[in-house]
This record gives C-alpha cells, structure tokens and sequence, in this order.
C-alpha cells in the first residue's frame, strides 16, 4: 500500500509533541530513579516489564506513512527503517515481518483469542490475594488491610477465577488447585479475555513488542491503560495503599465488587480499540 508522505516539519512536529507527552508520563519514574526511591503502583510498569522511559519516548510513524527529508537523519539508521524514493524513510514491514514472523504470529493469536472471547466480569481482583494466600511475607513491603488471616479468609471465601497465566503463575502453591481452571503459557491464547485487567494491561507490552509498526500514539494510550489498570489494581489488592494516596476497593465486599465491576467494563471498553489497532498493525505488516 503507498504511504503517505508527512512532510518535514509536521513529522517534526509529531515527534517532538510525542516526547513532550512521554517525557510528562515518565516524569515521576525519572526522579524517582535520580533519587533512589520507588514507587509501590507508578513504578510497576517499568520494573515488571522491564522497559525504561526512553524506550517511551522514541517516536515512530508507524508503517502507514513515510518522512520527507529524513534520508540523512539518525532515524534513517534505525534498525527496520529503509529509505525510499526522494530522500524519504519509512518503516520497512516486510524486514520486521520477515524476522519476527514468530512474534506476530503469537502475538496475533493472543489478541485475536481475546477479542473473540466474552468478557467475564467474576474474579474481582481475587489474583493478588491469591499471591499472597498462606504466604509468610507479602510481595510488597506495604501492610496488609486485612493481615495475614484476613488475607486467607477472603481466598478461603471466592473460587479463584484467574484467566491470565502472567498472574496465575504468581499464585502460592496453596493457592494454585483453587483456580476455576489451570493455566500454562502455551495455552494462553486459549484462555485470554477482554474483561481481564492484565490482558488490558499487557496491550502496552504488545504495542512495545511490535516495535516499529506502531505509532507514537498508540504506544501512549497503551501505557495510559496500562498505567490507570495497575491503580485499579493494587486499590482492589490485600495492601493498604492508603499512605500513597490510593483508596482501597475492598472487593471483599458487596459494594467493593460493584464499584470493581465497574471499573473493570471501563477498562475493556477502552482496551477493545487498541487491541484492534494493533491487529491490524500486526495484519498490515503480515501482507507486506
């Protein structure tokens, strides 16, 4: 398919209001890292999936469209980028198809198992207190709401619902024959579903993963997501975040599940067009 070609200023322009709007969603992990400290919930995504700001703040057009005047540019270098015809660059699909065949497949076959699947709305965070259950230390050095016994009682009193093998696979033993169903890495497509945070979650990890098929923006609203689930997250969590500014959802309650619930359809509405974009990112790279 012929690209559209962004002439040089207004892909400058792009790719300066980019950083500016990375540099603003990194700004608390880079000071926090300049001053050795952490955070318990904004600092998640950057250790658990281990990408730094910068990769954040590297911006890419996307395979749809190709930059003028670029052919002399650092960007020109950049590893499945080729220049064309006029002194434009653009992304070159079918070198990323081409090595990475595996990872688009797989990662298809995730997006697409997800978006196929109704989404079930029944585990009310139950994943994070299964990490904990019968445990001697918490994963997190943040007090407990309920303490240790609370924590135990509330598993005790749910059936485990967990479809995500990511969070599953951080389950204690004791809490691993309580899931509705087990879960392994090499069936995770089979089990993915759109109403599960960590699915809405790992839409940034994919977005990181396809490199550069995915523009700027996307790649943003994906940690965006990601970002606003994990606070969810850990409110819904055993650990008392309150001293964080974050009030808990006690999903051992009625009405902590009802404002959970809510949440959670929030989030698989916003999920819903990112995981198409990225599919179709994955579908445009394919047919290179």
């Amino acid at each position: 398919m012929p690209a559209i070609t962004l002439e040089r200023d207004d892909w400058h322009g792009r790719e300066q209001r980019h950083a500016e709007r990375a540099d603003a969603l990194t700004a608390g992990r880079r000071d926090r890292a300049a001053r050795g400290r952490t955070h318990p919930v904004e600092d998640f995504l950057f250790t658990y999936y281990g990408y730094k700001p910068a990769l954040l703040r590297r911006w890419h057009p996307g395979t749809a469209y190709a930059l003028a005047d670029a052919a002399h540019e650092a960007r020109a270098e950049w590893r499945w980028y080729a220049r064309g015809e006029n002194g434009c660059v653009r992304v070159d699909a079918r070198a990323f198809a081409a090595e990475k065949r595996l990872l688009l497949t797989g990662v298809a076959a995730i997006l697409k198992g997800t978006r196929g699947r109704s989404a079930q709305y029944g585990c009310f965070g139950m994943h994070e207190w299964a990490m904990l259950y019968r445990s001697p230390a918490p994963r997190h050095a943040v007090p407990l709401r309920l303490g240790s016994t609370g924590t135990d009682a509330v598993v005790e009193s749910h059936e485990l619902r967990c479809t995500h093998f990511d969070a599953f696979r951080f389950f204690t033993d004791d809490a691993v024959p309580r899931n509705r169903a087990p879960l392994a890495r090499d069936t995770q497509a089979a089990h993915e579903q759109p109403g599960c945070l960590h699915a809405g979650m790992d839409l940034y990890k994919w977005a990181v993963k396809l490199g550069p098929l995915v523009p700027g923006d996307t790649l943003l609203d994906a940690f965006e997501l990601a970002r606003d689930i994990r606070a969810l997250d850990m409110r819904a969590s055993p650990y008392d975040l309150r001293a964080w500014g974050y009030e808990p959802v006690a999903v051992e309650t009625a009405e902590g599940k009802a404002v959970y619930v809510a949440e959670q359809r929030a989030f698989t509405r916003r999920a819903e067009p990112l995981r198409e974009q990225l599919l179709a990112h994955i579908h445009s790279a394919s047919a290179a």
